[in-house]
């Protein structure tokens, strides 16, 4: 006997509340660009300029120790990670060092590197700089606009292949519920200040795959109900839709969310505000697949009158036990 963690036949009313559950994403998305404008984004080196420290020392790097004695400097934002290359010697341990600007200057200053180095050098008397490497105001711009027009890009992309692959009212829904998870995603930053740097551009990216592939999914399935049921209610055909790939997304978004709790736990501080925005955007964007893109569909309305067939919908596997 299997377990199932969903029933086989449910019957959940997902539009009961739908004025409710749109209500709240809206205040939602409402709130988080008011703290985006007035808060603002706790950015990393990457869009605030810094400099990058590459350390070399004949001990292992204890990015723990290395933490310890700079912190006590105030220098801001700092990022620490070792370098690992099958090419390095056994003596031969490499770090890498970020540290933020310092009063909008371009660079850190000379002083300020060797009070570095000598912090470091009380951890590790072995260790020493091989390079220091600045980035500038003007290259942490062009990575905000490079940043911008990647997400803009994307979402664009969607928004014309569901356009193609559907209606146009799927495509407003889905590129819709993308726009609230990305802005959500960017509000919860700015509340908490995370550093927010082009790893969190990644995940923002990787937010709207996941997110879009779960609504393409369930508007698939819907496309094949509302040929089978044409005198169906719009809002029932797609509860039922919803319903039945129902243990799909569960098993999906768990099996996601286990693997992402064990790096967001033990991952460590360099991959932190990553995880955590992809944590974030798997919760959000299954939200938004059922409860704001069915929702902008159900206010838009579709055409009805579909006649062809839809054994050529990609749906074979939305009945997964879960």
């Amino acid at each position: 006997m299997r377990l199932r963690l969903v029933p086989q036949d449910t019957n959940y009313d997902f539009f009961k509340y739908r004025f409710v559950t749109f209500g709240i994403s809206g205040v939602l998305m409402a709130v988080s660009l008011v703290l985006w404008l007035v808060v603002g984004l706790n950015f990393g080196i990457d869009f605030r300029g810094g400099t990058t420290i590459r350390t070399q020392s004949e001990s292992s790097v204890e990015v723990a120790d290395y933490r310890a004695a700079i912190d006590p400097l105030g220098l801001g934002d700092v990022v620490i990670s070792e370098v690992f290359d099958p090419s390095f010697a056994a003596n031969e341990h490499v770090a890498m060092i970020r540290i933020q600007s310092q009063d909008d200057q371009q660079a850190v200053a000379s002083d300020t590197i060797a009070t570095v180095e000598a912090a470091l050098q009380e951890v590790d008397p072995s260790i020493r700089f091989t390079s220091v490497e600045s980035v500038g105001p003007k290259v942490s711009g062009e990575l905000i606009r490079t940043a911008v027009l990647a997400v803009g890009a994307a979402l664009a992309a969607i928004l014309f292949y569901i356009w193609l692959r559907f209606e146009w009212q799927f495509s407003l829904g889905a590129v819709f519920a993308l726009f609230h998870d990305v802005i959500l995603t960017i509000g919860i930053f700015s509340a908490l200040q995370i550093r927010f740097d082009l790893a969190t551009i990644a995940a923002l990216l990787t937010i709207i795959g996941y997110s879009i592939n779960d609504t393409v999914v369930i508007f698939d399935r819907l496309r094949e109900n509302l040929r089978k049921y044409k005198q169906k209610a719009l809002i029932d055909v797609m509860n039922l839709s919803v319903n039945e790939t129902l243990s799909r997304t569960i098993m999906t978004s768990g099996t996601t969310l286990i693997a992402l709790i064990a790096l967001l736990v033990l991952g460590g501080d360099v991959i932190r505000s990553f995880v955590f925005a992809i944590t974030w955007g798997v919760v959000v964007g299954t939200y938004s697949s059922v409860y704001v893109a069915k929702n902008v569909v159900l206010w838009l309305g579709v055409k009805r009158d579909w006649s062809k067939p839809s054994g050529g919908a990609g749906t074979q596997f939305a009945n997964i036990d879960a």
